[in-house]
């Protein structure tokens, strides 16, 4: 039935056209691309971003016939000219800059005087340039032209030019010139009460309404936006402007606080309750390197079989944790959840922890106390480990890392060549800055610098300036040399295209959150890209192998070669139409280990029936129908890669079609297969932690504060955000306007 079920609901998946897809990526492109301009839109004109969007507008243009979003457009407001959106700078230069803008009245805008906050803003109006109205003070005040000298620069209408006939009026305080006083007074007093045009007010469940949905936002944001900054006269403005009460600290800090934690709190125990067994993740032992406080947030989070993740607990880490401390932790967390599971509070129902802390001592040691726990390292931090080992075990990485170190410290040190070098840099980047310099194994940061200004070097060594420096400075000389030499950038692209190599691997893991039985194929994946790199830039494949294989031995878990076996997703289809486990693509060490864990997961009374369930299932594996119903795969539409069309399937096979004939068996291999094989959950910001860190004084701040990283984390391990804040600000600028992300950087620095 249940594989039944499987095949019905991919079917349509399967059936689903290759141009309905594209044009559904289509889609999402370019609605991505809508949202980021107008995200860009909104900060640019709050005073943070270039002065021409306040007269540029992105616009969605949809199909007629089905409403897809078909291209997005910029629509000039002064004019509602439709232009392109991939380059709004140079828009805004053809357009407004050079008078092509009928309606453009004031040019000094885009290239004058901003502020002194780096910020081009368009020039007022004087108040003399308005026409003169009756003596009477009530009927000059024209409502129209008050509005429009003191709205935002986005929506005021353009004041038409003074007439012959107005250019002689007289300066504001003459006798003749009462219109303008009136205008000014009024206006002045309208600044003073923004509440002068009555706002209809809100019912009250509209107003409860809105203010659940903001204290929601509040306490998502976990840290990000202050208390205090609810009290903020701005903020209370625009409370009043949009019908609502003013809101007090004590109102989200109070009881509000206390029933949303309570309701989050008794929704992930409910979960876990539910639940016939979860695995424990705690991600952030190892200290944050942006935090300047060197610390990080520790999350302990529950995975669930249905694929879901829960919140339990959060504590600070200083990165210098003894092994017993973080093994206590990692076992109370055990026994808490397991309290509110099925069977009394029986640990039991623990099938594992995964953990981002590679001296993994705490996790062999709860493994060997308990026989039915798999404790896992988390793969990311092994991949990422990977690429320290490559740092220090390669000498293409000293040679590289050496001589970049060289041209970075001259060129930042020596003020002549960094002249030259700033000329050519911002010809070729758009800004200026200084590269980043290290000395040490981290040096990858300082390769990816020394590539993005590989035009610009190029053209400063030949440089006629540069060449007079070389004869008074013979280390100059010898940098030209190194940069117009081909085998050293051959080297550092060879040294860059193996980082990004792993990282891309690590930010494709920590989309997809890979179960521990990819975790052989993900390790074997990459030695087959490393070897493919070993041979485009004809690099020693045995020195580069070594170090792999030492990385890949220090991280590998039995537990990696029995999750293989025992999914049905990787049964291979022999010459006689069976689907049998993948025993050949395992070596013999590995072999043993998945008889040996698999024994160590029974209970004694059991050994020997899971060993001969084990035998049977690898002469005669899984009925063809239910495998191929495991393994269909669908196409993603927002990665555009093929997928599990369920990924639960692998489990429910065991739980329903193999559960009479492998009794023992399969109860090992539902909890093996579900377990995961990275620790991320909750990732907080920066902000978060200092917060966190500040409110260390009081027991009571401590307490809200863990209530409010309760609340943040559940919601967003219910949509399933495992991002921060941090990433998806630098993957919106990533993708936004970046003419505008270049100008903001050319002014600040």
């Amino acid at each position: 039935m249940a594989t039944a079920n499987a095949v019905s609901s991919s079917t349509p998946a399967m059936e689903t056209t290759p141009a309905a897809v594209l044009e559904e990526m289509a889609a999402k492109a370019v609605y991505k691309r809508y949202e980021s301009l107008m995200t860009v839109r909104i900060k640019a004109i709050k005073g943070k971003g270039a002065w021409y969007w306040t007269h540029l507008e992105p616009v969605l243009i949809c199909t007629s016939d089905s409403g897809v979003p078909k291209v997005v457009k910029l629509r000039c407001s002064l004019c509602d000219a439709l232009f392109s959106a991939s380059n709004p700078s140079r828009t805004a230069s053809e357009h407004l800059k050079r008078g092509t803008c009928p309606n453009f009245s004031s040019p000094s805008a885009g290239a004058g005087s901003g502020g002194g906050d780096g910020h081009h803003h368009p020039q007022p109006k004087p108040i003399s340039s308005l026409p003169p109205s009756s003596s009477s003070r009530k009927r000059s005040c024209n409502p129209y032209q008050i509005e429009a000298l003191y709205s935002s620069p986005s929506t005021s209408p353009i004041l038409p030019h003074p007439s012959p006939q107005q250019a002689n009026l007289v300066l504001s305080g003459g006798k003749d010139d009462l219109g303008a006083l009136a205008m000014l007074e009024d206006s002045v007093k309208k600044l003073k009460s923004p509440m002068a045009s009555p706002n209809p007010a809100l019912s009250k469940a509209q107003a409860d309404a809105a203010f659940s949905f903001f204290s929601d936002w509040f306490y998502e944001c976990a840290g990000v936006i202050s208390f205090s900054s609810i009290e903020h006269p701005k903020f209370r403005a625009f409370l009043q402007q949009v019908g609502l009460p003013s809101i007090s600290y004590r109102d989200l800090a109070g009881t509000r606080l206390d029933t949303r934690y309570e309701e989050a709190r008794s929704d992930a125990e409910a979960r876990i309750r539910d639940a016939l067994f979860f695995q424990v993740a705690a991600d952030g032992w190892k200290s944050r390197s942006d935090s300047d406080c060197g610390d990080s947030l520790v999350s302990i989070t529950v995975n669930l079989p249905n694929g879901t993740t829960v919140f339990r607990r959060a504590l600070i880490s200083d990165g210098r944790v003894p092994c017993k401390y973080a093994e206590d932790v990692l076992w109370d967390s055990v026994i808490n959840a397991s309290g509110s599971g099925k069977g009394g509070g029986a640990t039991t129902l623990c099938a594992g922890i995964v953990s981002d802390r590679f001296k993994s001592t705490a996790l062999r040691s709860l493994e060997d106390q308990h026989h039915w726990m798999v404790n896992l390292s988390c793969i990311l931090q092994g991949f990422r480990s990977l690429i320290k080992d490559f740092t220090r075990g390669l000498s293409l990485f000293h040679d590289v890392s050496s001589k970049c170190s060289k041209i970075v410290s001259f060129f930042n040190n020596n003020s002549s060549a960094r002249t030259i070098f700033h000329k050519y840099q911002t010809q070729e980047l758009d800004h200026t800055s200084l590269l980043r310099y290290s000395n040490g194994i981290d040096c990858n940061f300082m390769i990816e610098d020394v590539i993005s200004s590989t035009r610009a070097f190029h053209l400063t060594v030949h440089d006629d300036s540069y060449k007079l420096l070389c004869l008074d400075n013979p280390e100059a000389t010898q940098l030209a040399d190194l940069l117009l030499d081909m085998k050293f950038w051959n080297d550092v692209q060879a040294a860059n295209s193996l980082v990004k190599l792993i990282n891309d691997t690590i930010q494709d893991m920590q989309t997809d959150r890979p179960l521990v039985g990819q975790c052989l194929p993900l390790w074997k994946g990459m030695r087959s890209k490393i070897k493919a790199w070993c041979a485009r830039y004809s690099n020693d494949e045995t020195a580069v192998h070594n170090v792999f294989d030492k990385r890949f031995k220090r991280n590998y878990h039995p537990a990696w070669s029995a999750a293989f076996i025992l999914d049905p997703l990787y049964l291979i289809k022999d010459t006689s139409g069976k689907y049998l486990p993948p025993y050949k693509c395992l070596t013999p060490e590995q072999d043993k280990d998945v008889d040996k864990l698999i024994t160590r997961l029974a209970s004694r009374e059991e050994a020997h029936i899971v060993l001969n369930e084990l035998m049977k299932w690898r002469s005669e594996g899984l009925d063809p129908i239910y495998a191929q119903a495991v393994q269909v795969k669908q196409l993603d539409s927002a990665t555009g890669k093929m997928k599990i069309a369920n990924p639960q399937s692998s489990r429910l096979v065991w739980e329903t079609c193999l559960s009479e004939e492998f009794g023992t068996l399969g109860k090992i291999a539902v909890r093996l297969i579900f377990l995961h094989a990275t620790a991320g959950g909750f990732k907080c910001n920066v902000s978060l932690l200092r917060w966190l860190k500040r409110q260390g004084k009081s027991r009571a701040a401590m307490e809200r504060a863990q209530k409010m990283i309760f609340v943040a984390a559940q919601a967003r391990l219910e949509r399933r955000d495992f991002s921060c804040d941090e990433d998806r600000d630098g993957e919106l600028f990533a993708n936004g306007d970046v003419d505008e992300l270049n100008e903001t950087l050319m002014e600040a620095s």
